[in-house]
């Protein structure tokens, strides 16, 4: 019944829009007023935790403070601390005070609709949803409610010290990161009526570091039941992540570099930037931050092995990879990237090799394939082996003005397929490339629907099966291919063969 009164009040709310005003719902803090614009309505820079500022610091996500009278949503929040990449296009600066999301709904009546729930991507130390390539309102206008969201970063979102395991007592610590993700989806499932969508209809996706996020997630005791569909867009798998002790011993070194001699008060007086310090995707400053962490609490051990013991969410579930993520890298420095992917595969090196069919085609491909291609079969396996519905794909579509020979789908240039946000690229989209954008707009609405990404006139995908598997292959030609791959299935040998 407050379901019901909650999807009819969101429909009397966000009707206003059509009539001129600008459209007003009511969330647990207080009524936000939105944009409309182009038959959809964004709420941005939504605050779904106190901010993790001061005495916050590297605490669990504290329920947000309301507000008197109405707060306009026209805008993004900060982005979480970070030390953007080169070339951002976030139109935010970096802030402590950055756990916001933003929601897109359309202007339309009805049945409460789906959730799409996206996770920014960025190895856990960049990005932002403010990203304008993951602009929800493209999506939004097939029928769906799109969430994205910011959750710490960096130092601050995963950072572990003896003296914070303490204080959390029987409480989950370091992986803080995380617990906003999971702070976020308790927000959706609470709130999510009062913009036309159905919190029992919930899809997480994300990729890169968001689709590892999604497949940690579906593993994650405390996020279990906040979602009822996943799915993981080049979100690897195969990593292994410290121990709580092994990111403790990473903290204390920190703690100790900053000239810290307190306790945790001084720890978390430190200044922001001094926390931040020079981390990014290239220098993870590995002596002294872990990144995530395998904190026996949220997160209690590796993918494929919690996979492989049934321990994830039984959600449908579509996972896959682009077919050349690190195309992006010129040959000249592939030997520098190919040597510890190379030892990956020592166990299986020689059928690894032959499989390839010469050492330059192993030497091009073999990165994406260990870090990315595999572990999605692998994570595939193993969770249609428990029964849940899974679909796998590779995606190998490159826009007509990037093409190159020898060269396919590099890592993240799907996002802009994925989000229909082509208006954003660095080149002008052609007749193809919107085509290309409008078949996934389709696949990923059809599956938040109805947990099957199959019909409505959509290419056939059949579930995955490891007898006989198939996966679906996107690009200039989309359609339903073998999945037994000598090459994957070589790299799988070596894989599953190391302790």
């Amino acid at each position: 019944m407050r379901l019901r009164i909650a999807t009819i009040l969101a429909a009397l709310l966000l009707a206003t829009a059509s009539a001129g005003a600008a459209p007003e719902v009511m969330v647990e803090g207080g009524p936000l007023q939105g944009v409309a614009a182009h038959d959809v309505t964004a709420f941005k820079g939504i605050p779904y935790a106190a901010p993790p500022v001061g005495d916050l610091r590297w605490r669990p996500p504290a329920p947000p403070a309301g507000w008197d009278g109405v707060r306009k949503a026209e805008s993004f929040g900060p982005d979480c601390m970070q030390n953007p990449l080169p070339g951002s296009k976030s139109p935010v600066t970096p802030s402590e005070d950055c756990l916001y999301l933003n929601v897109w709904t359309p202007e339309t009546a009805g049945a409460p609709k789906p959730v799409l729930v996206w996770i920014p991507g960025g190895g856990f130390v960049t990005d932002s949803a403010a990203n304008p390539v993951m602009d929800g309102a493209g999506l939004a206008r097939r029928g769906v409610v799109v969430v994205t969201f910011n959750y710490r970063l960096g130092r601050f979102g995963f950072f572990a010290h003896p003296d914070l395991t303490r204080e959390s007592g029987e409480g989950p610590t370091g992986n803080w990161g995380f617990m906003d993700q999971i702070a976020a989806l308790h927000w959706v499932r609470r709130n999510i009526a009062a913009f036309g969508g159905d919190p029992a209809n919930v899809t997480l996706i994300g990729e890169s570091a968001g689709g590892e996020s999604v497949s940690r997630l579906m593993t994650a005791p405390p996020a279990r039941g906040l979602f009822h569909k996943a799915a993981v867009i080049s979100g690897g798998g195969r990593d292994r992540w410290p121990t709580l002790a092994e990111a403790e011993a990473k903290g204390l070194a920190f703690a100790r570099d900053a000239g810290v001699k307190g306790g945790l008060a001084d720890l978390r007086a430190l200044p922001a930037d001094r926390v931040r310090g020079g981390i990014t995707l290239l220098d993870k400053e590995e002596k002294t931050w872990s990144g995530p962490i395998t904190d026996g609490r949220i997160l209690q051990g590796d993918l494929v092995p919690r996979f492989a013991a049934g321990a994830q969410a039984p959600v449908p579930l579509i996972i896959g990879a682009n077919d050349d993520e690190f195309s992006f890298v010129p040959s000249i420095f592939r030997m520098f990237l190919n040597g510890p992917h190379e030892k990956a595969v020592e166990p299986n090196k020689a059928a690894v090799r032959a499989a390839y069919g010469s050492d330059s085609a192993m030497r091009r491909a073999i990165a994406s394939d260990v870090v990315f291609v595999e572990p999605s079969v692998a994570l595939a396996r193993r969770h249609a082996a428990t029964g849940a519905p899974t679909w796998l794909y590779r995606f190998g579509y490159v826009a007509e003005a990037k093409r190159e020979e020898g060269s396919g789908a590099g890592h993240a240039t799907d996002m802009q397929f994925h989000f229909g946000t082509l208006d954003q690229a660095d080149f002008k989209p052609t007749a193809a490339d919107q085509a290309m954008a409008s078949l996934m707009g389709d696949l990923w609405t059809r599956f938040a629907r109805t947990g099957d990404p199959n019909g409505g006139g959509l290419p056939s995908w059949p579930r995955y099966d490891a007898a006989s598997p198939r996966m679906l292959s996107i690009g200039t030609e989309t359609r339903s291919v073998s999945a037994a791959e000598p090459v994957i299935d070589a790299i799988a040998a070596a894989r599953d063969a190391t302790p």
